[in-house]
Formats: structure tokens, sequence, C-alpha cells
């Protein structure tokens, strides 16, 4: 049995007011260190401190309170947008060559807070990344937003430094309108847009508009790739692995598919994965309910032996709604329904994982040091559970470098999003896509 606090030497009344003490300048210590790396380390050399002073009680409850820190927040020292935030490669302050810099057309008019924080993200962004933009909004608008956010001197500086050119546009397209509308507003921001990029004075588009609109301009303005029955939507999953990415193909753009469409996504996500996110040989995997090859729906029994016989990308087998987010799996294809069930359930998981973790900690004292410990990096987590902090979703199988963002895009998304613009454009991955139609072969569905 292990000796009652009244038993141990030093721990009477005068430690049982010291235990919390120590605790309570642990928790202090930590909140002015913004360096979780160093915290690991300090927080073990304070709890033995903490133990010899306050007696055992007080060194048990630091040294799990050390424990805890060890094991939980090492593992979350990277934060993808965090170093975002810091700059090109991750250190901050790096020059950016004019030289290297590529415009992209952006259609300011295309969100739920469009044009203010549209903008702002777009200052940010020729700041970090290297590239220009064409930001394409009306005129009015733009300019009232420049006022109430107080950008007037950023832009102005911007503009005279060649980062950034305003280009006025009509009536825009609403987030709840009919995606045919693009038809009649042709000086449309996301026609303009598109428009620039059909021309070649921009080499990717950026809207986080109405995306079946966004995508309808697309087909309309740039047209499909020679090959391509259905552009698909391609969202960047995070996986446990901080450092690699899945991308899941349709996510939106079509509710209905047939086994050549998934055949087609397969080949385009195959290119990306491989010119962009830099993934030598990508694992691609067939969304479905098992493992086996028997099992699934009909969509899902008659494309699997096209994506098994495919000898342009590496097929690894149906992917389970439980392996989607373990990196198993590079690219994910399935029909455009399921796709966006499970996008916007993932966009659920951070904000419920969050309440959940904040309602099952302890209460009390223990609670509040636990909290203190784990909030910040709880809320990091949150963010690499949520889509919308990934920035945008390409639209692949057009003949340009389109990416749609979040209705709710805010500034930091926007940025994010452009940064998967640049990367697209600047990695060749066109060329590639359109080298893929004339070494196509022909894909006959089963059955």
């Amino acid at each position: 049995m292990p000796p009652k606090p009244s038993d141990v030497p030093g721990s009477g009344t005068g430690s049982r007011r010291g235990r919390p003490r120590a605790i309570r300048r642990l928790v202090i210590w930590y909140r002015r260190n913004a360096a979780v790396t160093s915290l690991v380390g300090t927080a073990t050399a304070t709890a033995n401190a903490a133990g010899s002073m306050a007696g055992s009680v007080a060194g048990s409850a630091a040294g799990a309170a050390a424990g805890a820190a060890n094991t939980v927040l090492q593992p979350l020292v990277f934060d993808p947008l965090r170093r975002l935030q810091r700059g090109v490669g991750g250190s901050e302050g790096t020059p950016i060559n004019d030289a290297d810099r590529l415009w992209v057309a952006v259609d300011g008019m295309g969100g739920d807070y469009a044009p203010g924080p549209i903008l702002e993200g777009c200052l940010r962004a020729v700041r970090l990344l290297p590239l220009r933009v064409k930001f394409v909004a009306e005129a009015e608008a733009v300019a009232t937003a420049v006022a109430e956010l107080e950008l007037s001197e950023e832009l102005e500086a911007a503009q005279q430094e060649g980062l950034l050119e305003l280009v006025p546009s009509g009536v825009s397209v609403g987030m709840d309108e009919e995606a045919t509308v693009v038809r009649k507003k042709r000086d449309a921001s996301i026609n303009v847009a598109m428009d620039l990029v059909k021309a070649g004075k921009a080499t990717a588009v950026y809207s986080a508009g109405n995306s079946g609109a966004v995508m309808a301009s697309a087909i309309f303005r740039l047209g499909r790739l020679k090959g391509i029955d259905r552009p698909a939507i391609g969202a960047l999953f995070p996986t446990k692995d901080p450092e690699q990415q899945v991308l899941v193909l349709d996510v939106g753009a079509n509710m209905d598919a047939k086994p050549a469409y998934l055949h087609q996504w397969a080949l385009l996500g195959n290119i990306y994965s491989r010119d962009v996110l830099q993934v030598s040989q990508p694992r691609i995997g067939l969304l479905n309910i098992g493992e086996e090859e028997c099992k699934g729906n009909d969509l899902a029994l008659r494309t699997y032996p096209l994506m098994a016989a495919e000898s342009r990308f590496q097929f690894a087998g149906n992917c389970e709604g439980r392996d989607v987010l373990s990196g198993a799996f590079d690219v994910v294809v399935c029909d455009g329904f399921t796709g966006n069930v499970l996008l916007k359930f993932l966009e659920s998981v951070g904000s419920v994982l969050l309440d959940v973790l904040k309602a099952e900690l302890p209460r009390g004292r223990r609670g509040k040091v636990g909290s203190a410990f784990l909030m910040s990096n709880l809320r990091r987590i949150k963010k690499r559970l949520d889509h919308a902090e990934h920035g945008g979703a390409l639209l692949l199988g057009v003949n340009g470098v389109c990416v749609i963002g979040h209705g709710s895009s805010k500034a930091l998304s926007v940025v994010s999003a452009l940064r998967i613009a640049h990367s697209a454009a600047n990695h060749g991955v066109m060329e590639d896509l359109q080298q893929l139609s004339e070494s196509e072969s022909p894909a006959v569905a089963c059955g």
C-alpha cells in the first residue's frame, strides 16, 4: 500500500498548499513560451524541480503533466498552415525572384464574403508566394471593401510593384444562382477570369464562388481535355502523416458516374499526384465497402477490372472508408455523390473532435491543467482536419489549371488555395495532362 500523504515527509498542510502553486507555475511557464519543441524538454526539468520543492505528491502530478506534454505535443510540432504563413519553403523572409512569378487570375466576386477577404488573401499571397494576381471584380464593390478593411495603402503598394492588377467585371454570379447563368452573364467575374487563362494572360484561375458556375464556365471557356468525358473536382485530404496528403476525386462535380469516368479520373489523379505532390509512384484506390474484388455496387464492380488492367498507374485495389486517411493510398476515386458526402463529413470532424475532447477533459484542477496543455494543440488538430483550411479543390479535366475554393473562404484559405494553383501551374501538370490524351488507350466498361 502506498503511504498516505500525511506519512510522507514534507507533505503536510503546507505541502498541499504548495502543490497547486507548483502546477500553476508550470502552466504559467507554458503559456509564456510559444515554442512547442522546447516545451517538451523544459517541462520535464520543471517537473523534477517541482517534485523536490513540493514533495512526492506534487512531483507525481507535475511529472504526469510533463509526460503528457512529451506524449501529446511532440507529434504536433509540424503545422503546414504555419509553415505557409512563414513564407515559401518554410523560411521567413525568403526573397522571391520576380522572374519566377506566375500570373494567377482570381474571381474576386466569388465567395460568401467577397470581395474584401478575397482581396486581403491575394495581397498576402503576393508577398508569400512567387505569383502575381489579376483580381477580377466589380469596381464599386472593390472600392467599398478596400475602405472597410483599410487596405488602400497595401493595395497601392502591390499595384505599384506590379504584383496585383485590378480587372473590372460586370455583374457577378450569385452563390444561389443556377450554373447555366454563366452563359447569360458573359462579363461576370468568373467568365473574365477564365478568359484571362484562355488568352494566356494567366496560368491558373481561382474562385471561391458557386462551384457549379465555376465548373460550367471552365467547360465553356477553357474546354475539356481530349479523352476526358467529365471533369472532376479533386480535393486534398489530410492523412495521419502530417507530410502526406491524399487526393480524392470526384467530390461533387458528377453525382452519377460511369466506370469509364472513374478510370479517367484515376489517370488525372495519378498525374497530379506525381507532378505536384511529388509522389514517385502514386497508389490509386477505388472507394468501396470492402477490399475484395467481388464487393460493392454495380459501379464499383464494373470499374475494378478497368483499373486493374490499366498499365499507366499503380492500382492498389479497393479502398474502404476507414483507409482514406490512413496514408495507404495517394489517390482515391469515387462518384461525386459519395465523394461530396465524404468531404462534408470530414469538414465536421475537426470541430466535433474538439468539442468531444473539451467535454471529456476532467473537471477541477486536473481539468484546468489538461486544458492549458492541450487546447492550443487540439485547435491545430482541428485545422488539419478542416478541409476549408486547405484552401481549395482542383477541377481536373479542363484545359487549364482551375482551383475551386470553399464558399466561406477568408484570407488564409485564399493564400492556401493560391499556393495550390501556383504549384499546379509551376510543375507543368497541364503539359502531362495534355500528353495523356495522346497515349490514351480505349476504356471499355465491363459488363
